[in-house]
């Protein structure tokens, strides 16, 4: 059987999100899940997600996420595929996921909001990932 290279891009691209698209998106319009552990929760994270740890997922998710809700995972960039496993966890639930791509890693170099213990801080755009203009 020989894959299709386009049917696959369009499978792939239905699965994935951009942090841009993330943090554009109407309040209320996703739900961001962290799936990191809760050491990289501390460190910071995006101003409103949820935090689950992808090992937990079956156990919170019903509990901490509405039916049917649009979630979005991420774990720490993309060097990690933690958030591809939260992701299929939450498929397998039900829940229709997508992967946020890049990760806090990127959202963090795009220059978007991180929450910490010390409270919403904001870098400035890394001129080599950002759709922004620095």
């Amino acid at each position: 059987m020989s894959l299709d290279p386009a049917a696959y891009f369009r499978a792939k691209l239905q699965c994935e999100i951009d942090v841009m698209e993330v943090a554009e998106a109407p309040p209320g319009f996703l739900v961001v899940v962290d799936t990191r552990r809760q050491s990289s929760w501390d460190h910071g994270h995006i101003p409103g997600a949820v935090h689950i740890p992808t090992a937990r997922i079956p156990e919170l998710a019903a509990e901490l996420i509405p039916a049917g809700s649009q979630v979005v995972v991420y774990s720490w960039g993309p060097g990690c595929n933690g958030s591809t496993f939260a992701a299929l966890a939450f498929a397998e639930l039900g829940y229709p996921v997508k992967e946020m791509i890049g990760g806090i890693e990127y959202w963090i170099r795009n220059g978007l909001p991180v929450e910490t213990a010390a409270g919403v801080v904001q870098n400035k755009p890394d001129a080599l990932v950002t759709a922004h203009k620095v």
